[in-house]
């Protein structure tokens, strides 16, 4: 117990892995003060993952995936309950009509989506394929210098999908989630990225082509040469005030 207490004084923190029961792709290394409330801590993760404080039960896992305890007292601090780095901490969404039910946040497809017919889009004016156009008949020889097919393959051989990173410009900072190839975009080699917050355009698809999977908005493909991979754990924007 003196141990315990004195974890709970002191100016502590840990980095829990975060997983939510209906986002299955969202998954999120977060740093938290062992000072912090389990109410606080519920309203850090409600900002991420979209699931009210009052319909959250967290549960806790040890680095065996075996639960450890379950966070019901909301006054008591986190170091009450000795998590460690490395633990799993799980979100349960425990509201039928939560905004995180159903798939709404991941699958897009569930998502009615603006189409136009070629018909219509080639009627249209200041479309970037006119735009393209007129460059090609001004300058054609800015689109015969094609870029080649191992472009950044150098850049790409030390990233890895799984590996932090932080991205520029922005210093954005997520997970590598593909590394490859991207024919819809352009020649040489691409990163897709999982951003931890929603600095992205997509899910992971691009194009019409599904690259990786991650939630709306958190998908990002860049080259090698904007990525750096190491130890770039998520950069929490709210921080805690200390109790």
């Amino acid at each position: 117990m003196a141990t315990r207490l004195q974890k709970i004084e002191g100016d502590e923190s840990v980095l829990l892995r975060v997983t939510h029961s209906n986002l299955k792709t969202f998954s999120a290394d977060i740093r938290f003060s062992l000072q912090s409330s389990v109410e606080s801590v519920k309203d850090k993760l409600w900002r991420k993952c979209g699931t009210s404080v009052d319909s959250m039960s967290l549960h806790l896992y040890d680095e065996a995936n075996t639960q450890v305890s379950i966070l019901d007292d909301n006054s008591k601090p986190l170091g009450f309950y000795s998590p460690h780095d490395g633990y799993r901490l799980h979100v349960i969404d425990l509201d039928p009509s939560s905004v995180t039910s159903g798939g709404w946040l991941e699958d897009t497809s569930l998502v009615e989506k603006y189409t136009i017919s070629q018909e219509a889009y080639e009627k249209r004016d200041g479309t970037y394929r006119k735009f393209k156009d007129k460059l090609a008949s001004q300058n054609p020889s800015t689109f015969e210098n094609k870029i080649p097919e191992n472009y950044m393959e150098d850049l790409r051989v030390n990233i890895k999908v799984g590996d932090r990173c932080e991205v520029q410009p922005g210093d954005k900072r997520g997970v590598v989630k593909y590394v490859g190839r991207a024919e819809s975009l352009a020649p040489g080699f691409w990163i897709g990225v999982q951003y931890d917050e929603p600095l992205g355009k997509h899910d992971g698809m691009v194009k019409g082509t599904r690259y990786f999977n991650c939630p709306p908005l958190h998908g990002g493909m860049v080259r090698p040469d904007k990525v750096k991979v190491g130890d770039y754990p998520e950069r929490d924007p709210f921080e805690e005030d200390e109790i």
